[in-house]
């Protein structure tokens, strides 16, 4: 019982401290992006297709900057537990750490902006050959350059306001911004409350004015505000060379590995465009029930990254192998409670949609496989994006996450879907059974305890941890 953490209230209670903001916060950006569906859809179809695609776009840049502030987090949590034995030294290799990230997102943002103010009709033509979808596609990206800037910024400042357990703030102002977003929207798409009426543009323009609310607060706290961290606009022109090795050696392989898992999921998805409209839509009315099941779930995975890299900046490594072993056992439960909330609405979701009874049948087969699928989603990805990850042990994740997926998942998925036909419960499982052999990785990784890397603040080293082992 106490090897999985059972019997420690102080663990539950610090991992529902951290998650349930997170996951709150999830399940609020679930809701903008319906919103935005549901009021772009009422312009027609050509509007919500040049939206939707445009924005596969952002969300390739959305997912680079995720990986850019969890790889950071790794070291900021780590420093942060770090701060009662070398105060001095943690907190500078903190703020360095900060630097460096915000050097980077501003980097990639521009970048990002460029692409889309030069080429927009080059990034569209990638998704559709539709002369009018792409003209409007052009005109989403005319009003969403800047948007590049204040998305990273307020993402990657969000994670790291979390690693030092500052959770509140950035659900408050997700939830205003959600309000700001509606009331943009509302006033630019349809040309209300005394607003010309811009349809797409309406559209960017209203998360643009979202996320510089987001980021004015976000950034302005860390910035001017916070006092954990002491981090000022000034140490973004600090010296960050001694600490640049291991922050390249940290958070570039949660980069790459994030950056190639996007790529992947995008493949697992054209396999599924092929696999007829039947299919196509079953997926899509069961998308949106698996993310909304998912949302603590990740919740408690960023949690598991911020608690193992605050226990092992202690130095106290048989307590973090102790809170592996907890993660583990919530991954397990929470995956069970996911896949019976699947299964006690996934009727009456079905119901709501007016398809096909060929459609209904395969969404009921499609959510049958999720049902299954989520318990080993749930267990791995709490264990790899949280854990073993919160232990440094990226380089190993990403090699892990990108062999199970383009290895064994695509392949079985094209054998099970383009070339034996196999139905639907099935075709899912294929592509998704990276998840069961990657769940059974990570336990035998985590009774291992090569996860655990060292990680050093410019010339200190962690030295109470287990010297790093070659793999």
């Amino acid at each position: 019982m106490k090897k999985w953490g059972l019997s420690d209230r102080h663990f539950y209670r610090q991992v529902l401290f951290l998650a349930a903001p997170i996951a709150l916060q999830s399940l609020i950006t679930i809701g903008v992006n319906m919103l935005d569906t549901i009021m772009v859809g009422s312009l027609g179809e050509s509007e919500l297709s040049a939206t939707s695609l445009a924005n596969q776009f952002i969300t390739i840049y959305h997912i680079f900057c995720m990986g850019i502030g969890m790889g950071a987090s790794v070291l900021v949590s780590r420093y942060w537990g770090m701060r009662e034995k070398e105060p001095e030294r943690a907190a500078e290799a903190l703020r360095k750490t900060i630097c460096i990230m915000l050097r980077v997102t501003l980097g990639l943002a521009l970048l990002f902006a460029l692409t889309t103010l030069i080429i927009p009709n080059i990034v569209m033509s990638m998704y559709t050959p539709e002369d009018s979808i792409i003209t409007l596609g052009t005109v989403y990206f005319r009003y969403s350059v800047a948007t590049y800037f204040f998305l990273g910024l307020s993402l990657v400042c969000t994670i790291v306001l979390r690693s030092v357990g500052q959770v509140k703030l950035p659900l408050v102002v997700s939830m205003g911004a959600f309000a700001v977003n509606l009331g943009a929207n509302y006033a630019f798409i349809f040309g209300k409350l005394g607003m010309p009426r811009l349809g797409v543009a309406g559209a960017a323009l209203g998360t643009l004015i979202a996320r510089i609310f987001e980021t004015g607060i976000i950034c302005g706290y860390l910035l001017f505000k916070d006092d954990r961290i002491g981090f000022r606009l000034k140490h973004l022109k600090m010296k960050t060379g001694d600490l640049l090795g291991e922050y390249v050696r940290i958070s570039i392989p949660v980069l790459i590995s994030d950056g190639i898992l996007a790529i992947g999921n995008n493949a697992v998805t054209m396999v599924i465009g092929r696999l007829g409209v039947t299919f196509v839509a079953a997926n899509a009315i069961t998308s949106v029930t698996q993310q909304m099941s998912t949302v603590l779930i990740q919740g408690v995975s960023q949690a598991g990254a911020i608690v193992t890299g605050q226990t092992l900046g202690r130095g106290d490594k048989e307590m973090a192998m102790e809170q592996g072993y907890g993660f583990l056992g919530l991954g397990v439960a929470l995956g069970m409670m996911s896949a019976i909330f699947i299964m006690v609405v996934s009727d009456p979701i079905i119901r709501s949609y007016k398809v096909s009874p060929e459609t209904a049948a395969v969404a009921r087969q499609l959510m049958s496989a999720i049902s299954l699928i989520i318990v080993f989603q749930a267990t791995n990805s709490i264990m790899t994006k949280g854990v073993l990850r919160g232990g440094g042990d990226t380089k190993m994740l990403m090699l892990a996450d990108n062999i199970f997926l383009w290895v064994l998942s695509i392949p079985l998925g094209i054998l099970a879907g383009l070339v034996l036909r196999l139905p639907a419960f099935w075709i899912y499982m294929c592509l998704k059974s990276e998840n069961v052999a990657k769940t059974f990785w990570c336990i035998f990784r985590l009774r291992s305890g090569k996860w655990i890397k060292k990680i050093s603040v410019g010339n200190l080293v962690n030295r109470s941890e287990t010297p790093e082992r070659t793999d």
